[in-house]
């Protein structure tokens, strides 16, 4: 019971019974409720001067009169009640002027980007703190956008309250014509809600495409203005042309790896087996159950047991010996590459870049150029010969290939400048 209050004890109890059956208790008939309810005359005293201080009996005459529980509740909780109900509003007043305090800062943000934009044209990387500042710019930038999203989420599954809240601003933004991409991690196949939420986005005209690994959270909106998640809290704001043209990179270079989203007993087989093929390179790396978990969107639980059914198939009796055996096989060479070799290959001087240096061709001569139907495989960007690929032919649908990130990236904006001709090198001719 609130603290200051008396509590009703077993005794207190016996007697209220008492005097509930027998209409009351008089003073003079003390005695006999002692000795009818089996305690003595002082119990009976010490009884009644705690039923009336909870209210449960009051003083009639010469006696008492036993009062129902609901009308002792009310007058003696009455006090506290109002008194803590004040208090709640008291504190619900603050609260309500904390926020007004906060929205009034975080309305200031538009004002302070506007400005930083003006005061540095060439761009910007700017910090929202929080996520209330996040949710608010991004409804507004989202609100504003005029031809193309990129989401990447990393994960396997997400929270149902934040699907709810995205889904009718997704849904709107595609009413308005506006492309959307999304690249989400191929164990998000098989949670529910996800599930769900992909396939109503794909069926207003979304385009999700999967991959074994993706790149952390990131957000962009007409290639002009990205969103990446902060450590300190919040995400950062980017606006640098440079940082963009990084990031859409790396998006695309995904993207062309990725596998189109889609569900049936058929693609949740060739989902499940790329799965396994990536935890079979994980373990020749050497990384432990749970950082294979971690990195590929899944359960520890449903890790473990990949783990243990290829080892049962390999025939392994340890973790390093299935990764040797696997390697041996061929069988963790993954189609593209890691999130790794993809952030070293677009970075200058160490791989495939915006301005990285040709590479030398190897000793034996140039690498064989495909041969199509209208002659040999080259670059729609820059007319060189592509290596060859063992005869296989992009999948319906997938973008071009190009001998290089950079092309790519030119290639991209190409496509996205309105009115734009075809690139390569036969669009100037």
């Amino acid at each position: 019971m609130a603290a200051g209050m008396p509590e009703v004890d077993d005794p207190a109890v016996v007697l209220y019974r008492w005097m509930l059956v027998h209409g009351g208790l008089r003073a003079p008939d003390l005695p006999r409720a002692a000795g009818e309810t089996g305690l003595t005359e002082e119990e009976c005293r010490l009884a009644v001067r705690l039923l009336t201080d909870t209210c449960l009996v009051r003083v009639d005459g010469n006696g008492w009169q036993a009062v129902s529980p609901q009308a002792a509740g009310a007058r003696l909780l009455s006090g506290p009640e109002a008194a803590l109900r004040a208090h709640e509003e008291e504190l619900q007043a603050r609260r309500d002027e904390l926020q007004r305090r906060r929205d009034a800062f975080t309305g200031l943000i538009p004002v302070y980007l506007q400005a930083r934009q003006h005061a540095f044209p060439q761009g910007t990387i700017d910090h929202l703190p929080d996520q209330f500042a996040v949710r608010e710019l991004l409804t507004e930038v989202i609100d504003g956008c005029r031809s193309e999203v990129l989401v990447s989420k990393h994960g396997g599954s997400f929270p149902e309250a934040a699907l709810r809240e995205a889904l009718p601003r997704d849904l709107a933004l595609l009413e308005r014509g506006v492309r959307m991409r999304s690249l989400y991690q191929h164990a998000t196949r098989f949670d529910p809600a996800t599930r769900a939420h992909s396939e109503r986005l794909i069926e207003a005209g979304a385009e999700i495409r999967t991959l074994p690994e993706v790149l952390p959270q990131m957000i962009v909106v007409d290639g002009e203005l990205g969103f990446l998640p902060s450590r300190s809290g919040g995400a950062l704001l980017i606006r640098e042309p440079d940082l963009l043209g990084y990031l859409l990179d790396v998006f695309q270079r995904d993207w062309e790896y990725a596998t189109p989203f889609a569900t049936g007993p058929q693609a949740a087989h060739d989902i499940s087996e790329t799965v396994k093929q990536s935890i079979l390179a994980l373990l020749a790396k050497g990384l432990k159950d749970d950082s294979i978990a971690r990195r590929l969107g899944i359960s520890l639980r449903t890790c473990r047991r990949h783990v243990s059914e290829l080892l049962l198939g390999l025939g392994a009796h340890s973790r390093f010996q299935a990764g040797v055996i696997a390697e041996r096989q061929g069988l963790t060479e993954t189609r593209g590459p890691s999130p790794e070799q993809e952030a070293a290959a677009l970075v200058p001087g160490t791989g495939a870049g915006t301005e990285a240096a040709p590479e030398p061709e190897p000793a034996c001569g140039p690498e064989p150029v495909v041969a199509g139907a209208d002659g040999p495989s080259r670059c729609p960007g820059c007319g060189v010969g592509l290596p060859a690929t063992g005869g296989r032919r992009p999948a319906p649908g997938r973008p071009a290939r190009h001998c290089s990130a950079a092309c790519r990236a030119r290639a991209y904006r190409a496509r996205r400048k309105p009115g734009a001709g075809g690139g390569g090198p036969a669009a100037g001719a």
